[in-house]
């Protein structure tokens, strides 16, 4: 499996703090990726890093085949490379339907065609009604997006983000506050992502890691510190040390 995301000796400091340091990490496609560490330890500056929102002062950060350098490229020009971000706190359209929040995503994806001019064709709700599907909120289309729970906010999203049909999918902690039915769902979805593409999760949450049975890559002060499947990495003493054991 060729690397799609290839980050290189990568480091970052913001007012004489190392944020990274000197931090490799390769993601394959199709690949489900769970990134963790205690706070601090750099897991959303990588993230920034990648979509282009923090500028590392030095390393290399190349995408797909061919070996694009992301560093030189604007965080827009990066989402329409194909890399998409879902953060801790979703963000989506409250007072439109989940249908037109699906809708105003898939219409993202085709430019800057002004949405009220932006007609609906067969294609497009086909699109629209597989999305919902996949994400489980079919019956909810015509409903408010305010009015989800939050695990359906969430994987409303999740759903905003396929329409735009990224090759990599970075998503912040999606179990947060969600019961143990959507954290289930949660998994699935994933996973299910993860079969076409590349999925990196950062998640404090064990349990909710151990269930999406993927490569975890450990970091602690910036770098990585273990790599390997859960039960590799929660067995490596200095991850106990420094994560675990706390």
């Amino acid at each position: 499996m060729s690397a799609l995301l290839e980050v290189s000796g990568v480091s970052v400091t913001f007012d004489g703090f190392r944020a990274i340091n000197n931090l490799s990490i390769s993601i394959g496609e199709p690949e489900l990726r769970a990134v963790i560490g205690p706070n601090g330890a750099g897991k959303t500056t990588f993230m920034d890093i990648v979509t282009g929102k923090t500028r590392p002062d030095e390393g290399r950060v190349l995408w797909g085949e061919a070996s694009q350098n992301l560093l030189g490229m604007s965080e827009s020009a990066i989402a329409r490379a194909g890399i998409g971000r879902k953060f801790q706190k979703p963000t989506v359209f409250e007072d439109q339907t989940v249908r037109e929040n699906l809708a105003m995503a898939l219409r993202n994806k085709r430019g800057p065609l002004n949405v009220l001019f932006y007609k609906t064709n067969r294609q497009a709700r086909a699109r629209i009604a597989e999305l919902a599907d996949e994400i489980g909120l079919s019956d909810a289309l015509p409903r408010r997006a305010g009015d989800l729970s939050h695990g359906q906010k969430q994987w409303l999203e999740i759903g905003m983000l396929l329409a735009q049909d990224p090759r990599l999918l970075l998503v912040d902690e999606p179990a947060a506050g969600m019961t143990p039915a959507e954290r289930e769902h949660t998994t699935e979805l994933l996973t299910r992502a993860a079969k076409t593409r590349a999925v990196v999760v950062i998640e404090h949450d064990m349990e909710f890691i151990r269930r999406l049975n993927c490569k975890v890559t450990v970091l602690h002060e910036g770098s990585v510190l273990a790599e390997g499947s859960l039960d590799h990495v929660t067995q490596n003493q200095e991850v106990i040390d420094v994560y675990l054991g706390r």
